[in-house]
């Protein structure tokens, strides 16, 4: 299974744009494939230490996806790519 995860923090409107288009780009995939996580900033010390500057980011299986603004069609290549036979 994929891991895709959301690093944000509250009140930050960047990372509820992020987290529609991950929400809608996971939708259009097989069941059961990816696994969405999310996290804050405000909540771990050391993913703040690492981005705060950048959120919202995204991971896939803990690699670095996009951060700041999130393409869905880039997001969906990568996805579809991890989740190939």
């Amino acid at each position: 299974m994929t891991t895709l995860t959301l690093i944000t923090k509250p009140d930050c409107h960047l990372c509820d744009v992020a987290r529609e288009i991950v929400d809608a780009v996971v939708a259009d995939l097989p069941e059961d494939r990816i696994e969405v996580a999310e996290a804050s900033i405000l909540d771990d010390p050391a993913l703040y230490e690492q981005w705060w500057e950048k959120i919202p980011v995204v991971l896939i299986d803990d690699r670095l996806h996009a951060h700041w603004r999130v393409s869905p069609d880039r997001l969906r290549a990568a996805l579809t790519e991890e989740i190939s036979p």
